[in-house]
């Protein structure tokens, strides 16, 4: 028997997730470590549960993701982002209500560069008129 899998990227500030969905009890590791373990947050454990929640399948899928680069905060969305591409290939029906809740949309919010001569992004140094 050949199970059915589905797959969604996901990406936020400079974190990528390989999201792989398949038919399940609910389980979910990240980089083969569970879920709680991975993230200790309980935060970061709700924002990559949302688009489960929204849609009612937090107990119908096993998930096993992959994620590199950023934080725990970017990758958390990087993560949620990736479910939310996968169960749109599951079913079509869902993307309406994931699409308005904006979970498809990448967010494309970065760390801005430093600017040469000064101390940040927009902080300056202070000026003195004397």
């Amino acid at each position: 028997m050949n199970e059915v899998s589905y797959y969604g990227t996901g990406r936020r500030k400079t974190a990528s997730a390989r999201v792989f969905m398949r038919p399940g009890s609910g389980q979910m590791t990240v980089n083969d470590r569970p879920l709680d373990v991975f993230f200790p947050n309980e935060v970061l454990k709700m924002i990559i549960k949302q688009p489960l929640l929204l849609t009612e399948t937090i107990e119908k899928f096993d998930f096993n993701v992959t994620v590199e680069g950023g934080g725990p905060s970017g990758q958390a969305g990087a993560i949620r982002h990736g479910i939310s591409r996968a169960l749109i290939l599951f079913s079509s029906e869902l993307r309406e209500r994931l699409k308005s809740a904006g979970f498809l949309t990448r967010d494309p919010r970065k760390k801005e560069r430093k600017k040469y001569g000064q101390r940040g992004a927009r902080a300056r140094f202070q000026f003195s008129k004397r």
